[in-house]
């Protein structure tokens, strides 16, 4: 059902950031493949996309317990290690539903394991391309097929032993990076990977914690095979989804949000850079440190942006924020060029082509480049009806140009959202900004 969103009077408050996509997939994920007991993660993201990888680990024979988050808290599960060698030979499918995380990072476990696997999700997921992951995994002697030469899901694995292997990846992506590495972790011999630049650690920091093997040398990683050990997770609050209330704060005319419990993993934390370059008034409150990642309260008021030029080593830092950080350009004083952002058309949607459209339509100056968008901003942001195109990053940053814009902005599938923030539209509400 459609939702209209329109400016409040004032956008005053405090927010909890939903629990850490990336972090909760991979507490799930190694936590199952320990061997040493059974973890307690609290703060799990509620989405639909973390909800995918439990229920595949689940298919896979690991026991995990999971009950509903407390006072805007996420949700706390409990996880039975099985072990590298531990997975059981699922009876069906295996669905990641609309998640590139699972499905990539999955690929790497399990294409090493003496088990029959076949990996698919919904449609927007089988449209994404997985060739990035496939290749080199069949390099370390994974066995997988797929339709399109194996280059799109659903994907099969028909399991054996890997050997380790040195890998130039082609582009600074976690994913990929992830991927390999845990393959590599039961893989006959030393796997090494070179970065073309920094992305999101999440897995080296939880792979330290764990005890796994693994040397950092510059953009050059180099891990051992190894057991890993359990760990009790606390997730920090997702960046991507606090980045939403961040711009809504700064852009909004009267504005002062209190966003709590935000992870500023500096790999992740490229919004805030960008943000206080574009002049934003903000300001990160008790730094603090939690299972290995940097924490912090981000206090933003409303500030009179200017435009820059977003290109470069911050993009794979920002990559997810993109869509919304077009909000803050179209209000922004002079113009706002991205660049080096082409992995934005095989995510979700083609999130060049749709944020340029919707923004056409509310009346802003863009215009669409192979890798990015040149915004003139210094206007205003006005009114219409938009679809999201099943992508729930485009249709929060539409819920975000709404709050900010001179005329109600209408979201013709606003369910989507629930992906990765279930209760984005409820805080919408909880400000004054849902019409009707």
């Amino acid at each position: 059902m459609p939702v209209t969103v329109a400016r409040p009077r004032a956008l005053r408050g405090e927010i909890i950031a939903p629990g850490d996509k990336s972090v909760s997939h991979r507490a799930i994920m190694l936590n199952a493949l320990s061997h040493t007991g059974t973890a307690r993660i609290t703060n799990f993201s509620p989405g639909a996309d973390c909800t995918s990888t439990v229920e595949i680990f689940r298919a896979l024979g690991v026991d995990i317990a999971r009950e509903p988050g407390r006072d805007g808290m996420g949700d706390s599960l409990t996880v039975r290690g099985v072990g590298l060698n531990g997975l059981q030979e699922p009876a069906d499918v295996l669905d990641a539903g609309n998640s590139g995380t699972t499905t990539r990072l999955m690929s790497g476990i399990l294409a090493g394991r003496n088990i029959v696997t076949i990996l698919t999700g919904d449609d927007s997921l089988k449209s994404r391309p997985m060739g990035r992951v496939v290749d080199p995994l069949r390099k370390m002697g994974a066995e997988i097929t797929g339709r399109a030469g194996g280059t799109l899901a659903p994907l099969v694995f028909y399991g054996g032993s890997l050997k380790g292997t040195s890998y130039q990846m082609p582009v600074a992506s976690a994913q990929l990076k992830s991927c390999l590495l845990l393959a590599g972790l039961r893989a006959d011999g030393v796997t090494s990977i070179t970065q073309p630049a920094e992305s999101r650690d999440h897995t080296e920091r939880m792979f330290s914690a764990m005890g796994v093997k693994l040397a950092k040398n510059g953009l050059e990683l180099t891990l051992e095979p190894s057991d890993l050990e359990t760990v009790d997770i606390e997730i920090p609050g997702d960046i991507s989804s606090a980045a939403f209330w961040m711009i809504a704060g700064i852009c909004h005319p009267n504005a002062e949000l209190f966003v709590r419990n935000v992870g500023i993993n500096p790999t992740r934390a490229g919004i805030i850079t960008l943000l206080q370059q574009m002049g934003a008034d903000l300001t990160l409150v008790d730094q603090r440190e939690g299972a290995g990642e940097p924490v912090a309260d981000v206090l933003v008021k409303s500030s009179q942006l200017k435009g820059v030029e977003l290109s470069g080593d911050i993009v794979p830092l920002l990559i997810d924020e993109i869509p919304v950080i077009a909000v803050a350009a179209a209000l922004a004083d002079g113009t706002t060029t991205i660049r080096d952002a082409a992995e934005l058309r095989v995510k979700e949607s083609d999130r060049i082509s749709a944020s340029v459209s919707w923004m056409k339509g509310a009346g802003i100056d863009v215009t669409a480049t192979d890798d990015g968008m040149v915004v003139i901003g210094g206007g205003s942001i006005g009114g219409g009806q938009f679809q999201s195109y099943d992508d729930h990053r485009l249709a929060m940053s539409l819920g975000v140009a709404g709050l900010v814009s001179d005329e109600p902005i209408t979201i013709l599938d606003p369910d989507v959202a629930g992906i990765s923030y279930p209760g984005f539209w409820e805080t919408v509400e909880r400000f004054g900004g849902l019409v009707g």
